[in-house]
This record gives C-alpha cells, sequence and structure tokens, in this order.
C-alpha cells in the first residue's frame, strides 16, 4: 500500500510529477554551480533559507520554466532540504507518526507507523543522490563509507540510530535503515495505556530497579527493548552515578550523573577501533553505581557479568531473543565468544548468579508491542538454569480486525527476591502476584 504524505504535512511537500523533478534536478546543479556553499556555515539557518530561496527564484525567473506559484514553492522548499537537510528524507523526519525509515533502494521508501509497514511515494533522483544523502550522514560523525568500508551503523543529529550498507555487498544499490530517535521518551503511565504492560508488572520492575535486580531485556527487532530500558533507567534514583555504553548513542537517561560512552570503529587503516567490551573494562575503573548496557552482542558479556557477580547490582541490558530461555542461550554463547575457555556448566552458573530478571517483549502481528513474560532466575539444577515466570501474556487469538485478543495475568508465583526487596524498603503487596499473604495467621 502507498501512502500520500499530505495528510499531516504542507503541501510544499506532494510527490513531484516527472516533469516537475527534472526541473528540480535542473535547478539544483544551476544552484551548484552559482552559490558558494561553504558560505552557508558561516550564517543561520534562516538566513541560509532566504539566501538559497532567493538564489533559486532568480534561476527560476532566467529559466522562463512553465510552473505555478506552488510549484516553484514546493521545489525551492525541496531545494533547501537538499542543500541544508538530508533531501527526501527531511519529510519523513518531520513526521512524529513514523518510528522507523526503511529505504531499500532510491526509488523505494517505506516507513513504519504503529508497528505496520507502509510504502510512501517519496524517492531520491538516483543511487548516487542516495549514496551522496548516505555520505553526508556518516560523515558527519567521524565515519566513513566506500567499497573497503560498505556498511556502517551512525546516527543523525536528534539521535536516530541509522545503518547504511552499500554495493557489492547491496545488489541492488544502496540501503538506509533509520530508526527514529523517540524526542518524547513513553513513561510508564503511558506504556500501560497503550497495553504494553500492566500496573502491577510496572510495580514489579520499578522494585526491582530501585531494589537493584540485575535486568535483562529480551525481544526481538523492534519489539521495543530501548524504549522499556529507557522507561527502566528512569527509576534509578538520581543520587546514583550511571554510566551508559552503547554502539550508537540513543538512551535518554535524565539523571544529573550520567556518563554516556559510545564505541568507535576502527579507522580507514583499520587501527583506532574502540569496542563495547572496551568501554565496559573501562567504566569498571569509574566508579559506577549502575551499568545500563544498550546491547549485548559479544564477548562484553563475560566482562557485564563479571561486574555483576563483583557487586555492580542493579544494571540493565539488553539483548535480541525470541524468549526468556533462548536470551540466556544466547548470552552463553556470547561469553564463549569472549575467547575463554570455560566450561559450559560454569558459564551458566555465572548467569545464574549474575541476572536476576529477565523481560520478554514482542512486536506482534498487530503491531502493538508487549511484554509477553517477566521471568526470575531462580539457580541451578543440575547444569540447568531454573526459572520461575512471575507475569505473562496470555494470547486467546485474533478478533476480525486482526487485533490480537489476550490478557496479561499474574501466575501466583512469589519471587524469590521479593526478600530481598523488602530489605531494602520495598514491600511489594502480595495482591501483585495474584495471591494472598503466605505468611498469614503466623
Amino acid at each position: 500500500m502507498t501512502v500520500n504524505l499530505e495528510s499531516t504535512q504542507e503541501k510544499a511537500f506532494q510527490p513531484l510529477t516527472p516533469e516537475e523533478q527534472d526541473i528540480k534536478v535542473q535547478l539544483y546543479e544551476r544552484l551548484l554551480s552559482v552559490m558558494d556553499l561553504s558560505l552557508i556555515e558561516t550564517v543561520s539557518k534562516e538566513q541560509a533559507e532566504k539566501q538559497i530561496s532567493d538564489i533559486s527564484e532568480q534561476i527560476l525567473t532566467e529559466f522562463s520554466l512553465p510552473i505555478n506559484l506552488s510549484t516553484r514553492r514546493r521545489i525551492i522548499s525541496l531545494i533547501i532540504d537538499e542543500v541544508l537537510g538530508l533531501g527526501p528524507l527531511e519529510i519523513l523526519l518531520a513526521d512524529p507518526s513514523i518510528s522507523d525509515i526503511l529505504v531499500n533502494s532510491f526509488d523505494r521508501v517505506y516507513v513504519e507507523r504503529r508497528g505496520k509497514l507502509q510504502r510512501v511515494d517519496i524517492k531520491f533522483h538516483s543511487d548516487a543522490h542516495l549514496l551522496n544523502i548516505i555520505d553526508r550522514i556518516v560523515s558527519s560523525v567521524g565515519r566513513r563509507i566506500d567499497e573497503s568500508s560498505p556498511m556502517v551503523d551512525a546516527r543523525l543529529a536528534d539521535g536516530s540510530r541509522v545503518n547504511a550498507i552499500i554495493p557489492p555487498l547491496a545488489l541492488d544499490g544502496p540501503s538506509l535503515s533509520i530508526r527514529r530517535f523517540a524526542v518524547d521518551k513513553l513513561n510508564a503511565k503511558q506504556l500501560i495505556d497503550i497495553g504494553s504492560v500492566t500496573e502491577a508488572m510496572i510495580e514489579l520492575l520499578k522494585g526491582g530497579v530501585k531494589g537493584k535486580l540485575n535486568i535483562l531485556v529480551s525481544g526481538g527487532t523492534g519489539s521495543g527493548k530501548t524504549t522499556l530500558l529507557n522507561m527502566l533507567s528512569g527509576f534509578i534514583p538520581s543520587d546514583e552515578r550511571i554510566v551508559t555504553i552503547e554502539d550508537s548513542a540513543e538512551l535518554q537517561l535524565q539523571q544529573p550523573h550520567t556518563v554516556r560512552l559510545e564505541t568507535r570503529p576502527q579507522n580507514i587503516e583499520g587501527k583506532g577501533e574502540v569496542s563495547q567490551r572496551d568501554l565496559v573494562k573501562n567504566c569498571l575503573r569509574m566508579r559506577p553505581d549502575r551499568i545500563v548496557i544498550g546491547e549485548v552482542r559479544g564477548g562484553e558479556a563475560l566482562d557485564m557479568l563479571t561486574a555483576m557477580n563483583t557487586g555492580h547490582e542493579g544494571s540493565l541490558t539488553t539483548l535480541h531473543a525470541n524468549s526468556p530461555r533462548d536470551a540466556l542461550g544466547r548470552l552463553e554463547y556470547m561469553v564463549c565468544m569472549a575467547g575463554f575457555d570455560m566450561p559450559v556448566s560454569n558459564i551458566r552458573t555465572q548467569i545464574a548468579s549474575a541476572i536476576d530478571v529477565v523481560v520478554q517483549l514482542e512486536r506482534q502481528e498487530d503491531g502493538r508491542r508487549r511484554i509477553t513474560s517477566i521471568q526470575e532466575i531462580n539457580g541451578m539444577e543440575g547444569d540447568i538454569i531454573t526459572m520461575s515466570e512471575i507475569f505473562r501474556f496470555a494470547r486467546k487469538g485474533i478478533d476480525d480486525k486482526e487485533m490480537i485478543l489476550g490478557e496479561f495475568e499474574a501466575t501466583g508465583v512469589i519471587p524469590g527476591f521479593h526478600s530481598k526487596l523488602k530489605q531494602h524498603g520495598i514491600d511489594l503487596p502480595y495482591h501483585l502476584f495474584n495471591c494472598g499473604d503466605p505468611f498469614a495467621g503466623f
């Protein structure tokens, strides 16, 4: 399905006809030949826009092109985006309802709205045009993309996460994926209102963060892991020192005592790389009260578990997995990637003693993101890590509007960390777990 963008945006951003597109290309090329773009950096954005607009008007008048006033304004507006911004992407970045922008090729662009993918009637002129925009994005954060380094992770000025891949790896031309940065991060109440979680589950997670439990957030791509991690980090007391570690910085912690660290790729000579593992090791020397890792992907898992087992309680992180049990398996595999020849039973013991809670997220067919399970890690039985489910989403089916039917429910299990939280002054009422007080009458 192709979606027309004029519903929420100015008419200046309506798609151009092929004839109007040709005029825009001619105008842009002429503008580059007569205007010193380096001078734009010395003036304000408003002044730059006025200069570009005035010169464009003069060029269009010289060309005596048969276009009406509204089309002229629309073309000039797009030219301003081309010179000062990210070209065709600007209209999409201005739409707050879009959570992902996926450019499969210069003429095939999709967006995600409310969990559903839709094709939009925005396109680039050519592969070269798209490649120019990609290069502008990655160079702004000191990274590069070319045939010798054909894929890159970067971020936009607003914090949106970017991945680009170009030929020869991308067979159909340059491809670009943008995960939008949420300016207004969702809070607990909003997550409850949209049906992602219940108040009882939030109460448990809030108590877990304040009580310094180590929490692992698991889920697939786009399931809301970073959103939940942001929300959970908001429960960390403001007087604690937090160190965050990410590949591309996107966490939005509000606490005043926060240090943000970001990895660095190798340079053109193949040197200078700083990995997440390097940053985890370094942050242990920074006297953190809390360590928040955006996502564990490799050998840093071992250093994270070591930190959790040596006094750095209350750590938070995410990883990609389809279930809580799979999350532990992935963590085990990533510890092996650290290069140590360690028996599997020892790795599982480390995981069982380090992680307290696994929170599973899922983006379901109706586009909604839900917490589908909250499980406590109990310990070891032989070589197996034992877990207890505290909350789950019980799926019932799908209605005639293709919306998922189901409800959140407590399993009746009182977590073993209940007494630990109580020692920290966090007394979670037993009715949260759908059970009475087991000690009543004693």
